[in-house]
């Protein structure tokens, strides 16, 4: 199951009386770009999201959530799990990310986790940010996660912990596919 994060950000800026032009001003994306995530026809990377849902006030976790009764615990089985698959680079290339929610039904979580698949090694190295801190944990495969103006191989096992604000990407290192636990906070 994909989730429809497209149709809730246009939700939101529709509720603010919002062009697409307003909203690519105040986040920096195009106004291109913002139509295709409301569309549906791209699926933003996290950091994107991220900065949309700072932009609207709003948790990440609004976009994944369901219009459920707010819930004290969760426990989404493996083949419940939400698929965003889509994501697409600002060049118009795809990062070979597959995104898995791993929490998706509980309201005002303070921590956004997912299982990341890489696939393939992207081809540009374009670094993102924003606000909150990042926990990865490889769970198979090697990694090159680049923060700022520094490069840091990462192999199963390792994991790191940073401030979102610094500029990074994470890349898979060769052929094999690498997976990830990624806990995202706002």
């Amino acid at each position: 199951m994909e989730y429809n994060i497209g149709p809730k950000i246009k939700k939101l800026r529709k509720m603010r009386k919002l062009t697409l032009q307003d909203v690519a001003r105040e986040t920096g994306f195009s106004p291109a770009l913002i139509s295709q995530i409301e569309n549906n026809n791209v699926s933003p990377p996290l950091a994107t999201l991220s900065k949309i849902a700072r932009f609207f006030d709003v948790k990440m976790g609004h976009f994944f959530e369901e219009e459920e009764e707010d819930l004290k615990y969760e426990v989404v089985r493996k083949p419940d799990r939400r698929v965003i698959s889509r994501v697409i680079s600002k060049a118009g290339t795809t990062h070979g990310y597959t995104y898995e929610a791993l929490a998706y039904r509980k309201r005002n979580k303070k921590m956004e986790p997912f299982l990341l698949t890489i696939s393939e090694r992207a081809a540009e190295e374009t670094l993102y940010s924003h606000e909150g801190e990042e926990f990865l944990l490889i769970l198979k495969g090697g990694a090159e996660l680049i923060l700022e103006d520094e490069r840091i191989l990462l192999g199963e096992g390792d994991s790191v912990y940073f401030d979102s604000s610094l500029r990074h990407r994470l890349l898979s290192l060769g052929l094999e596919e690498l997976q990830v636990l990624a806990v995202v906070t706002r």
